[in-house]
């Protein structure tokens, strides 16, 4: 992949950043008034343009602002992002929505889907084997990329056969691999405008299963990524022990 500056690549994540909030094509002026950049509005039209001229960005007609294309998100996965800490109270309320999920002797395909797509707002697939769960097509469905009928038709059709894509996505991976999917990257045939991050994990007792959340090309994906770690750490790890303490919760594993 093309070599691209420090200055080039904080524009970059700058557009991602706020075309994942906005979906709307971003312009060089509120890159100017809301990132602070001590730079013109002129040079950060120019650093734009050398990033589109770099395969990074593109219009969609010509007075429009830029759209990341599937290879500026590339190096923002690979080479910008970094990981993201869930917090302290990120991970305590995934143990206790685990925990009350449980409660409800959910089996923990469904537990998994349902936790996941909540906390990303994105499709979340789960499954140990080949009893696969999916949870949260409405949510996915509902941005604004996926408002076209046809689009909307091709997404749901594909979406159908999803656990036996899930299978041979899971042979081709790593233990402990979390993999990133983006565009027409994606092995799922008709869902080219959706990213995926899948990963592979290990139960307790030593069960083989797959975390994959499905969203828009404008997905958090640092986010989603931290999410996917956070639930494996979960249920690779023996069963957690929840203390109610003065109405709070103190989690010990």
């Amino acid at each position: 992949m093309q070599k691209i500056g420090d200055r080039h690549k904080k524009i970059l994540a700058a557009i991602i950043e706020e075309y994942t909030t906005s979906a709307v094509p971003v312009g060089s002026k509120i890159l100017s008034d809301k990132y602070g950049f001590k730079l013109s509005p002129a040079t950060i039209r120019n650093d734009m343009a050398e990033l589109e001229e770099a395969g990074l960005l593109y219009q969609t007609h010509i007075s429009s602002g830029r759209i990341p294309t599937d290879k500026g998100y590339r190096l923002f996965v690979e080479e910008i992002m970094g990981d993201k800490k869930l917090s302290l109270a990120e991970q305590r309320k995934m143990q206790s929505e685990m925990l009350k999920l449980k409660a409800q002797n959910k089996q923990l395909s469904r537990v998994t889907a349902k936790l996941l797509s909540s906390l990303s707002g994105n499709l979340v697939i789960s499954g140990l084997e080949k009893d696969f769960c999916d949870f949260g097509m409405q949510e996915l469905l509902s941005n604004p990329e996926f408002q076209n009928v046809d689009e909307f038709c091709r997404i749901a059709e594909a979406l159908d056969y999803i656990d036996e894509n899930m299978n041979t996505i899971l042979l081709k991976m790593k233990d402990g691999e979390t993999k990133f999917f983006i565009g027409k990257e994606n092995p799922i045939k008709g869902i080219d405008n959706c990213s995926m991050v899948v990963t592979p994990y290990k139960t307790k007792s030593g069960e083989k299963g797959v975390l994959a959340i499905v969203g828009p090309k404008r997905m958090k994906y640092a986010k989603n990524k931290s999410l996917l770690d956070y639930v494996k750490k979960i249920i690779g790890n023996s069963v957690i022990v929840a203390v109610v303490f003065q109405g709070g919760v103190i989690f010990i594993k």
